[in-house]
């Protein structure tokens, strides 16, 4: 047996206080495609209890709200895809999301869960931190009188390590995801490179948003992954673009620079690191060529 009890609250307060009631031995559970594989495997112990929040109220839903758009942790990669706001103030998200799994892998995994998984490789988080994602984490203070609180927390600072999270999944939620939306003079894209056959591990994956005044880059970010044990922030690349002219010898000074501080290593399940090395150059062009075109065309 996996685990003994199923729950579906209709309130985050519900699944706070339904994980704290287990005193450790519940998990929060989305679509499931991580958690519930690895409990089967054994690379995680049996649970006594599993915790779905997909149908938390308001759970499901992308909106805008004031300054940002918010995604609910019930949000499947599917629905993100899908998402006109998405599509059109989050362009590298919908690209991310759209590349992992098979569609019935997407149409049932959160992006809630994908970060919370806190691999480094995960497409969705390295879209999200490329748009400079944030992540609500939500916990049951006093079980007495069922008070909650809700911090937002930038999305670089939740990792410690492959699989590793700030969250404590015996008793915080990642309640919601938030990012600004790109204006004017911005873009972003995503890029991917895997194997060819059906569903395959990615070998490197890379996401960009760049602010553009008139043809000098203004702000930018880049993440890629997986080239340290977390999710991945090439600030120094940032750093160089910044104040340069959008044109393809700023993007060519740019690769030894992130060739400096990206560091991926041999994996029989996705390439050398030598091949990963090269693609690196490969995907920053890509990247940064497509942002650049995309944030000319928002004016």
């Amino acid at each position: 047996m996996l685990w003994q009890d199923y729950h579906l609250p209709t309130s985050l307060g519900e699944a706070l206080e339904l994980l704290a009631s287990y005193h450790g031995e519940a998990r929060i559970v989305g679509g499931g495609t991580d958690l519930i594989l690895e409990i089967q495997q054994g690379h995680r112990p049996p649970v006594k209890a599993l915790v779905d929040v997909t149908r938390i109220a308001g759970a499901n839903e992308i909106q805008r709200e004031g300054d940002y758009i918010l995604i609910g942790c019930g949000v499947t990669h599917s629905q993100i895809v899908e998402s006109a706001l998405i599509q059109q103030y989050g362009t590298a998200l919908a690209e991310g999301c759209g590349v992992i799994g098979g569609p019935q892998v997407r149409n049932v995994a959160t992006l809630a869960g994908n970060v919370a998984h806190a691999l480094p490789a995960g497409d969705g988080t390295i879209s999200l931190l490329a748009l400079g994602g944030e992540a609500q984490i939500s916990r049951l203070e006093t079980f007495e009188v069922l008070q909650t609180s809700k911090v937002w927390m930038p999305l670089e600072q939740l990792y410690l390590g492959p699989g590793q999270s700030l969250v404590d999944p015996t008793q915080e939620v990642i309640s919601a995801l938030r990012f600004v939306p790109t204006g004017g003079g911005e873009g972003s894209a995503f890029a991917r490179i895997m194997r060819p056959q059906g569903v395959a591990l990615p070998i490197l994956g890379m996401a960009a948003r760049l602010k553009l005044v008139g043809d000098i880059i203004s702000r930018a970010r880049i993440s890629v992954g997986p080239v340290a044990p977390t999710p991945f922030r090439a600030c120094n690349a940032e750093g160089l673009l910044v104040g340069q002219p959008a044109t393809d010898e700023t993007i060519q000074a740019a690769i030894p620079i992130l060739l400096n501080e990206c560091h991926p290593r041999t994996s029989a399940h996705r390439a050398t690191a030598e091949y990963r090395r090269e693609m690196l150059s490969v995907l920053l062009r890509n990247t940064l060529s497509t942002a650049i075109g995309r944030a000319t065309n928002q004016v």
